[in-house]
C-alpha cells in the first residue's frame, strides 16, 4: 500500500460523514471489515511534505517540528500552526518528529491488542 488514494480519501470521507463509526459497522451487522479501514501492518506508509490528496478541499495539514529544531525563534509559528489545525481540522499530521519507526509500530501492535480484546 502506498501513499492514500484520492479515491480512499473520498471513501474515507463518505465513511466518516455517516458519522456511524465502526461501532456502527459492528450494530448494523457487518460480518468482513470493510476494505477502507485495512491496512497491510506489513508496508510502511512514506509521508512527506506533499499533499496526499490532489484536491484542494482536502490537505490533512502538515505540520514540521524540523523546523524548530533548526531555528527556536520559530516555535510560536509552529504552535500557531498547530492550533489552526486543530480548531479547523481537528488532527493534523507531525512530520520530523524524531520519534522511531520502531516505538511507533510498538505503539500500533499496542493499541491493536488493546481493541481486539474481547470485553
Amino acid at each position: 500500500m502506498g501513499s492514500i488514494t484520492c479515491d480512499r480519501v473520498s471513501e474515507l470521507k463518505a465513511f466518516d460523514d455517516t458519522k456511524a463509526g465502526v461501532k456502527g459497522l459492528v450494530d448494523a451487522g457487518i460480518t468482513t471489515i470493510p476494505q477502507i479501514i485495512i491496512q497491510d501492518r506489513h508496508t510502511k506508509h512514506k509521508f512527506d511534505d506533499k499533499p496526499i490528496c490532489r484536491d484542494p478541499k482536502i490537505s490533512i495539514p502538515i505540520i514540521d517540528l524540523q523546523r524548530i529544531l533548526k531555528d527556536s525563534s520559530l516555535r510560536s509559528q509552529v504552535i500557531d500552526q498547530i492550533r489552526s489545525a486543530c480548531e479547523k481540522w481537528g488532527f493534523f499530521q507531525v512530520i520530523n518528529h524524531g520519534i522511531p519507526t520502531s516505538i511507533l509500530d510498538q505503539a500500533i501492535d499496542g493499541i491493536r491488542s488493546f481493541f481486539s480484546t474481547r470485553c
